[in-house]
């Protein structure tokens, strides 16, 4: 960790060149596990007796919260894979994929899940028919390795979907696949656009003189923010979620908050989605995706806006919209069902008050008062008290 300065120099914190960029750890751990698991099958065939995969049952029953943890955590519940009749196709599909796994990291090469589906095309009676079967068993694999502290990622199945973006006072420091040469990238020097997070982000090195991370959900706020340098004025740094944000995003933005020990404020739109989904998939993860939450999370992020009661404070009811019957329902849903919202009386307070206004704000109805209303009185009135944040 590089020297700290007084804040009024500035502060220059990271992980920087100096962190072995672990790439063939993570392959190795990757390899190993991959081992581990198809030397249990072979094992258990070698004693005559029937193979089978255990992984987690993922879903949003199956998890448990604690506040002090930061996260939803898997529960117990498991489900089976034994090798019978009935399920020897998708055995046999899942002791595929896996081979494409070790083949994959042995070589340093990466798959999307489309191109995993059309990869067994070439297995025979083994191949997928439609790519929503070879998703569900990619799931249940992820599931599996993660009982073995292995993410999808590291077994080289990457996410089609863009990355999110980031601009403001932060280096990335990379490797050049070819060379090795360390390669940074100065998220404050990228002209009129921004950085894009990999696919992969665990054996990147980062160094930041910046006082917080701003998530922000909609590309339309990000690029006004940025057009005008706020992360400049703010020394932030800024993130676009592009909605729900990808693991990939989250992944990163994790990484920035625990090595850079920097504060994480969410900026979303005040309505159902927003909080129950975008904000509460960045807070603590998801139940589908609890057996990777440890990792694909950010606990210490708390939301700064917009909330029920910035519609009020700030004049913005003739700028809503009425909430929909969809809206409403998740609101619900999240209040009687979802153990984060359960463990929080103050954000169960909020749902409530909206659901009583029936009406949803988006970020930009700060237009209302000015193009750049949320730059010179929103964000600094509400930064002003951090404390004050809902959790």
């Amino acid at each position: 960790m590089a020297a700290r300065k007084d804040d009024a120099a500035g502060r220059k914190r990271g992980s920087g060149a100096k962190v072995d960029l672990n790439s063939a750890q993570l392959a190795k751990v990757a390899l190993d596990k991959i081992e581990t698991v198809a030397r249990g099958v072979y094992d258990t065939i070698q004693r005559s007796r029937l193979p089978r995969l255990t992984m987690p049952q993922r879903n949003l029953k199956n998890v448990t919260y604690d506040r002090e943890v930061g996260f939803f955590e898997m529960g117990e519940a498991e489900k089976t894979r034994t090798l019978d009749v009935n399920s020897v196709k998708t055995f046999a599909q899942t002791l595929r994929l896996m081979a494409l796994a070790k083949d994959m990291v042995s070589k340093d090469d990466i798959a999307t899940k489309r191109e995993a589906y059309y990869v067994s095309k070439n297995w025979a009676e083994a191949k997928f028919n439609e790519q929503r079967e070879s998703d569900t068993v990619l799931d249940d694999i992820e599931g599996m390795f993660a009982l073995h502290d292995v993410t999808r990622e590291q077994l080289r199945f990457i996410p089609e979907e863009h990355g999110g973006s980031v601009v403001g006072p932060l280096v990335v420091i990379d490797r050049d696949p070819e060379t090795g040469e360390l390669l940074r990238t100065d998220c404050a020097s990228m002209g009129s656009g921004a950085y894009t997070i990999p696919a992969s982000v665990d054996h990147l090195g980062l160094e930041t003189s910046a006082r917080f991370v701003l998530a922000i959900e909609t590309g339309g706020m990000f690029q006004r923010l940025n057009h005008h340098r706020w992360w400049r004025t703010a020394n932030c740094i800024l993130v676009e979620t592009g909605g729900v944000p990808t693991r990939a995003t989250r992944r990163f933005v994790r990484r920035v908050a625990d090595q850079l020990r920097l504060p994480v404020y969410a900026f979303v739109d005040c309505d159902p989605y927003g909080i129950c989904n975008i904000y509460r998939t960045l807070k603590v993860g998801s139940g589908l995706a609890a057996h990777v939450n440890a990792r694909f999370c950010v606990p210490t992020a708390t939301f700064l806006g917009v909330t029920p009661q910035d519609i009020l404070d700030f004049g913005l009811q003739d700028a809503t919209h009425p909430l929909l019957d969809v809206d409403v329902k998740r609101a619900k849903d999240a209040i009687k069902n979802d153990p984060f919202f359960q463990a929080q009386p103050r954000w169960i307070k909020a749902l409530q008050q909206l659901m009583k206004m029936g009406v949803r704000a988006e970020q930009q109805a700060f237009a209302k008062w000015g193009l750049n209303f949320v730059i010179e009185e929103y964000l600094p009135k509400k930064l002003k008290d951090p404390k004050s944040f809902l959790p």
